[in-house]
C-alpha cells in the first residue's frame, strides 16, 4: 500500500524550495497551460522571486525531524502499518522528492509483492491533486517490466471514520477557545478546474446554490464535494449555520479561483465586529505549510490587524492513533485485498 501525497522540499535552503516548486509547478495538472507558456511563467516568473519567499515561511513551520508534512505522513504510514499488521506493507510516497513513488514501487517489488493499493492523501477529488497522484502513480508502475496491479481507493470525503475525527478536532478546539465563528477553509482550485467535472456544462457555478447537493452533474466537483463535507461535520456539531462559514484558500495566478476566498473572509468577519474565530481545513489530512503558516501565522495576523482578537487553527489529523485506524478501515472496505 502507497501513501501519496503532494510532496515538500527536502529543506529550507532557497535552492531545494525551488526545485520543489519547480517539479510541482510544473505539473500540467496544477498549471493547465500549454507547455510552452507554463516554461515561461515559471522560469520568468515564478521561480525568480517565490523560492526565496516559500522559503522563509517554510522556516517557520519547520521541526526537529524535518517538513511537518514529511513527519505526519511518516508517522501515518507506520500507524497503518501497525492497523494493518502483515495484511499489507505501508509505504509514503511523494510525487515531488523524497520518499518518491518510484522508491515505493521498487521496494514492493523487492518484498515480491504484486498488488498495490494507492492511497491518494487527499479527501476531495481534485485534477491537481487527486488526479495528479493517480495518474503519477500509474505512470511509475507502468515503467516497471513487471507492472503491479492496481486498486486505488476514491475519495473519502464521506467516509465517517473521516468526519468524526474532523468532528472530533474541530470539538476540541471550539471547548477551548469558546468562538464566535467558526470557518472551515478548503484549498482552492481554479473554477474551470471544477466546471470542467460537469459533463452536462449546465450546473456547475451556474447558480449560487450549484452546491447544495450532490447529483450527478456535480459528483465529481471539488467544491460540492467540499460543501458536503463541511455540511457533514457541521451536522455532528449541530452548529448554528449564521456562526460558520465555508471558505477557499491558497489562490495563484490571476484566473478566477472558487470563492469565498479564505483571506477576504477572515477579514471581513474582523470588520462585522467576531471577535475569536477557529480555523479548520478538511481538505488536508497533515498539517503543512498551508495550514501551519498560512493560516496559523499569516491568517491569524491579517484576522488581528482587521480587529479581530485571536484566531485558533485546529490540527489536522495528522498521525493520530485514531485516524490510522480509521484510514485502515476505510481502505479495507475498497480494496478487496484487505477485506
Amino acid at each position: 500500500m502507497v501513501l501519496v501525497n503532494t510532496g515538500t522540499p527536502a529543506s529550507t535552503s532557497v535552492a531545494d524550495v525551488r526545485r520543489y516548486l519547480g517539479q510541482f509547478l510544473n505539473d500540467p495538472r496544477v498549471i493547465d497551460i500549454p507547455a510552452w507558456q507554463r516554461w515561461l511563467l515559471l522560469n520568468c516568473i515564478i521561480l525568480r522571486f517565490r523560492p526565496a519567499k516559500s522559503a522563509a515561511a517554510y522556516r517557520k513551520i519547520w521541526t526537529d525531524r524535518g517538513s511537518p508534512l514529511l513527519v505526519h505522513g511518516l508517522d501515518l504510514a507506520a500507524g497503518m502499518q501497525a492497523a494493518l499488521g502483515e495484511q499489507a506493507l505501508v509505504k509514503l510516497a511523494f510525487q515531488f522528492g523524497d520518499p518518491s513513488i518510484p522508491q515505493a514501487f521498487q521496494a514492493f517489488a523487492d518484498a515480491g509483492i504484486t498488488r498495490v493499493c494507492v492511497v491518494p492523501l487527499f479527501p476531495q477529488y481534485a485534477s491537481a491533486s487527486t488526479g495528479s497522484a493517480v495518474q503519477a502513480a500509474i505512470e511509475s508502475a507502468a515503467k516497471r517490466w513487471v507492472i503491479p496491479s492496481l486498486h486505488v481507493v476514491p475519495p473519502f470525503w464521506s467516509a465517517a471514520e473521516f468526519l468524526d475525527g474532523m468532528t472530533g478536532h474541530l470539538q476540541d478546539a471550539m471547548g477551548q477557545e469558546e468562538p464566535d465563528h467558526v470557518v472551515l477553509s478548503f484549498h482552492g482550485v481554479p473554477e474551470h478546474h471544477c466546471t470542467q467535472t460537469d459533463e452536462t456544462g449546465k450546473h456547475c457555478l451556474k447558480s449560487t446554490t450549484c452546491c447544495d447537493s450532490l447529483q450527478a452533474a456535480n459528483a465529481s466537483c471539488y467544491r460540492a464535494q467540499c460543501y458536503a463535507t463541511a455540511r457533514g461535520i457541521l451536522a455532528r456539531l449541530q452548529l448554528d449555520p449564521a456562526h460558520t462559514t465555508v471558505a477557499f484558500q491558497s489562490r495563484l495566478g490571476r484566473v478566477p479561483w472558487i470563492k469565498p476566498y479564505t483571506d477576504v473572509v477572515l477579514t471581513e468577519l474582523a470588520a462585522k465586529g467576531v471577535r475569536k474565530i477557529v480555523v479548520a481545513e478538511p481538505s488536508f489530512v497533515a498539517d503543512c505549510l498551508e495550514t501551519l503558516e498560512e493560516i496559523g501565522i499569516r491568517g491569524r495576523e491579517d484576522f488581528r490587524a482587521a480587529g479581530g482578537e485571536d484566531l485558533a487553527l485546529v490540527r489536522s489529523l495528522n498521525a493520530d492513533p485514531q485516524w490510522a485506524a480509521g484510514l485502515a478501515q476505510i481502505v479495507r472496505r475498497s480494496c478487496a485485498w484487505l477485506a
